[in-house]
């Protein structure tokens, strides 16, 4: 997908100083205020007004940690493919509600084609996994049927935005 054109950019109020910091921000969560600022060729004080506008108008959702997972247990990454027995939206809202709470879902998907949803699971191992796929998954309300893949290898992961 082509990045979207300068001018679209600038008709939502952001500029190439603004673009700028969203892409090292992006790349680099931690950098400081002071190496943004120079980074982008601004004073720190402008910067600053501007990270915190980015912030505050929503382009920027949150900056955390990317921790690794196999260093915390949790090496194995699981796609689940989820088809409800119902496509209604009272299915879909009590599916979602549950599936909100469930602590060892990343990613929660409605999609289009041959399931309603697809989710995106770290766990320890393929007998976590049997575990929480026979005492969680299944229970949850609706679900008809899932589909489980069980990824080999990470190609690319949560790659940075182009734009």
């Amino acid at each position: 997908m082509a990045a979207r054109n300068e001018k679209t950019f600038q008709d939502e109020g952001l500029d190439k100083i603004d673009l700028k910091i969203l892409r090292l921000l992006q790349g680099n969560g931690r950098l400081t205020n002071a190496e943004l600022a120079d980074k982008v060729g601004v004073s720190p004080a402008t910067c600053h007004r501007r990270t915190q506008r980015l912030f505050e108008d929503g382009y920027v959702r949150q900056v955390r940690a990317m921790v690794d997972p196999g260093k915390v247990g949790r090496g194995a990454l699981v796609m689940v493919g989820v088809v409800l027995d119902r496509s209604t939206p009272e299915s879909f809202a009590q599916f979602e509600k549950a599936i909100a709470r469930l602590n060892f879902v990343l990613d929660c998907h409605l999609v289009a084609g041959d399931f309603d949803y697809f989710l995106k699971i770290r766990v320890g191992d393929m007998a976590d996994f049997n575990r929480i796929h026979g005492d969680q998954l299944i229970a949850l309300p609706g679900v008809r049927q899932t589909r489980t893949f069980f990824v080999m290898k990470e190609v690319v992961d949560n790659a940075p935005l182009d734009f």
